[in-house]
C-alpha cells in the first residue's frame, strides 16, 4: 500500500458502491425539529462560507486528516471560517484501519485538527468509516477485527479529549464489515441518499446526523433543535 498524500471524501466510496439520488431532500422535515448543515474536505477548497450560512447552514464538518498520513491543506480556512460566520463546528477524520492502528489514527487526528474544546461551539470529532478507496471494501479485517479497530481509536479519542468521537457510515458498509455494538457510547452520523433515513445500522435506535445529499455539496441534517446540537458540542 503506497504512503502517497490520499484524499478521500466523506461519503464519496458510499456514493460510489450504494448510489441513491444525488439530490436527494429529506421528507416531512417540518414535522420535527432539525438543524440544517455541511461537511466539507480539500476538494472544496477556500469555502464561501457566508453563503452557506446565507443558506440556512448553522453547522459544518471539516475533514482534518486521513491515516496518518495525510492533513487537508485547507483546514485552516474551513474549520475557522465556518466558526468565525457563527457555525458551530468539527473536524473528522478518514479511516484507514489497513495502515496503522485505531489509536495511531486517533492520535494523529486529535494532534492535527480533531481535538475537542468546551467553547459551545465544537462538535466532538467524527470518524469516517466507509468502502476502501484503495482496496479491499473491508480494508482486509474480518468484522471482529474492524470491531477492535474502531474501539481502539474510539477508546484513544475519549481519553485524549473526554468525548466519544461520532462515527459516520453507511448501514449497508457497517453490515458487511463490522460486528461491533457502539450504539450506547458513540453518535451515529448516518449516510443515505433517499428522501428517508432508511434502516439503521446494528443496534442504534436513532440517528444523530443524517447525510442525505452530495448536490452541490454534502449536506446534512442534524436530528433535534439547535439546543440539542449546541448540546452535543457542550457534552
Amino acid at each position: 500500500m503506497s504512503n502517497q498524500a490520499d484524499d478521500a471524501e466523506m461519503g464519496s466510496q458510499i456514493r460510489k458502491h450504494e448510489g441513491g439520488d444525488p439530490e436527494a431532500a429529506p421528507q416531512d422535515v417540518d414535522a420535527q425539529a432539525t438543524v440544517a448543515g455541511i461537511d466539507v474536505s480539500g476538494h472544496q477548497r477556500n469555502v464561501d462560507w457566508q453563503y452557506w450560512w446565507n443558506q440556512g447552514k448553522r453547522f459544518a464538518y471539516v475533514k482534518a486528516t486521513e491515516g496518518t498520513g495525510y492533513k487537508n491543506p485547507y483546514f485552516a480556512q474551513q474549520y475557522n471560517g465556518s466558526y468565525n460566520i457563527g457555525m458551530i463546528r468539527g473536524a473528522y477524520h478518514f479511516a484507514l484501519p489497513d495502515r496503522s492502528s485505531g489509536a495511531a489514527q486517533a492520535n494523529y487526528f486529535v494532534d492535527n485538527g480533531g481535538g475537542w474544546s468546551k467553547d459551545g461551539k465544537t462538535l466532538p470529532g467524527a470518524l469516517d468509516m466507509e468502502y476502501n478507496p484503495y482496496g479491499g471494501t473491508c480494508y482486509g479485517k474480518t468484522p471482529a477485527q474492524m470491531t477492535a479497530w474502531i474501539k481502539d481509536f474510539s477508546d484513544t479519542y475519549h481519553a485524549r479529549t473526554g468525548r466519544w468521537p461520532v462515527i459516520y457510515t453507511s448501514t449497508s458498509w457497517w453490515s458487511s464489515c463490522v460486528n461491533g455494538d457502539f450504539s450506547s457510547t458513540n453518535p451515529l452520523w448516518v449516510a443515505r441518499y433517499a428522501s428517508t433515513v432508511g434502516k439503521l445500522p446494528y443496534n442504534w435506535g436513532f440517528h444523530t446526523i443524517w447525510q442525505y445529499t452530495s448536490s452541490p455539496i454534502d449536506q446534512n441534517s442534524f436530528n433535534g433543535g439547535y439546543d440539542r446540537l449546541q448540546a452535543l458540542a457542550n457534552g
